[in-house]
C-alpha cells in the first residue's frame, strides 16, 4: 500500500534503522522506543492484522521476533524483554500494517503495561473458554 508508512520502510523509502530483513520480515529500532534496543519486526507485506497473515507468514514473522529478542538479550542484558502485538485500534494498534513490538525491559524502568479487570458483569472464564474451544 502506497500510503502505509511500514510499506514505504519495507521498500526502503522510509528513513529508519534497520537491524535485520529476510525475504518476508524486517526489523527496525522504533523511532519512540520506550527503552533502548525497541525494536519493531513486520512482515514485508502488507497486512492490517496478524489474524489476516498466513500461518507460514506469522511463523516467518515469530521466527524473526525470536532472532531480534535473542540479539537484544545479548547486546543490553535486559531483567525481560515484552513482545507485544496488538490488533484493531482498540488494541492500541496506530500504525495498520501487523508488527510486533520486541521491548527490553528493567526492573527500574519507568515502562507500564497495565490494564485492571472487571470481572462483576463477564461471563466466566469457563464460559470463555468454551467459546473460543468452539471457534477453533
Amino acid at each position: 500500500m502506497s500510503d502505509c508508512i511500514f510499506c514505504q520502510i519495507g521498500t526502503g523509502e522510509g528513513q529508519v534503522h534497520r537491524i535485520y530483513e529476510d525475504e518476508r520480515t524486517l526489523a527496525f529500532l522504533d523511532v519512540a522506543p520506550a527503552n533502548p534496543g525497541h525494536t519493531l519486526v513486520i512482515p514485508t507485506a502488507h497486512h492490517e492484522t496478524l489474524t489476516e497473515m498466513a500461518d507460514s507468514l506469522v511463523a516467518s514473522v515469530f521466527q524473526t521476533v525470536r532472532r531480534v529478542a535473542d540479539a537484544i538479550e545479548s547486546a543490553y542484558d535486559p531483567d525481560g524483554v515484552n513482545i507485544i502485538q496488538s490488533n484493531g485500534a482498540a488494541a492500541g494498534q496506530e500504525v495498520f500494517h501487523a508488527h510486533v513490538h520486541v521491548v527490553p525491559r528493567y526492573a527500574d524502568d519507568e515502562v507500564t503495561l497495565h490494564w485492571t479487570p472487571d470481572d462483576s458483569s463477564k461471563p466466566t472464564n469457563q464460559e470463555i473458554a468454551a467459546t473460543i474451544r468452539h471457534e477453533l
